[in-house]
């Protein structure tokens, strides 16, 4: 930023996505928060707050059902170990679930997997539309990055909430957006050639593409979704004996790393 803009900048807040006129009223994107945006509910209000956009009922109750669906609450995954860590050594539960929300943007699962597969969405089809084949398109992005994020599941073979998504798309009438339909016939090409299965990422993300959500407004309508089934792992490690949430004796750590040294 120049030190002009700095100096412009002094004493003075411009902004174009709202303001709080105390005692009167408040703005949000240029709508009255509470005489034309009162009716909304939370989800669709977070939509709009992130986009300015309106999305039709049958993509916020596919949006909906995403974050339904990853609600898991068990304590064995990563966030939701956090969280139940924090409450076993008595956090508060704000620091709880801001502590799991941030490991949710791990490299191998979660919102930066999910962030890449969106823009390999949209360049796939870039390339698509431009004349490209798509079996040159997948080798492409393999040997440049040894992985396409949403194809293949770290753990598990199968993702348990693909039937039940793809179900939904369907009775919504969803399925015919041309990302989704790009993200199927990716599935079946490296089915065939790598034997890869599809996660739920490529299925959301390519959803989420046809609704012409950007990499960056998607990645902030995640960021909470699992806090959820964050929330029950809160809870059940604080009301059990504190640091009861898997104690481990220094004895039982298996070290491999550099060996004892003076200092």
């Amino acid at each position: 930023m120049s030190t002009q803009s700095l100096l412009e900048s002094e004493d003075l807040l411009t902004t174009e996505m709202g303001k709080a006129f105390l005692c009167e009223r408040a703005v949000m994107r240029g709508k009255d928060i509470h005489n034309e945006l009162g009716g909304m509910d939370w989800f669709r209000m977070n939509l709009f707050s992130i986009t300015g956009r309106k999305f039709s009922d049958e993509q916020i109750q596919l949006l909906n059902y995403s974050w339904v669906a990853t609600s898991y609450p068990d304590p064995s995954i990563w966030p939701n170990h956090v969280a139940a860590l924090a409450g076993s050594v008595r956090t508060t539960v704000s620091l709880s679930m801001i502590a799991g929300m941030a490991i949710s943007e791990a490299s191998i699962y979660g919102r930066r997997p999910e962030r890449r597969a969106l823009d390999f969405f949209y360049r796939a089809k870039g390339r698509v539309d431009c004349g490209e084949k798509l079996q040159d398109i997948v080798e492409s992005e393999l040997e440049t990055h040894g992985v396409i994020y949403g194809y293949g599941r770290p753990l598990a073979k199968i993702d348990e909430r693909i039937p039940h998504t793809l179900k939904l798309v369907s009775e919504l009438g969803l399925d015919n957006g041309k990302h989704f339909k790009l993200a199927l016939e990716i599935y079946e090409l490296l089915k065939q050639t790598r034997g890869l299965s599809m996660n739920i990422a490529a299925v959301n993300t390519s959803l989420v593409a046809d609704m012409g959500l950007t990499v960056e407004e998607y990645q902030q309508f995640l960021t909470p979704c699992f806090i959820t089934g964050m929330a029950p792992c809160y809870i059940d490690a604080r009301d059990k004996p504190e640091g009861g949430f898997f104690p481990v004796r220094c004895e039982s750590i298996e070290y491999r790393g550099t060996p004892k040294r003076k200092w």
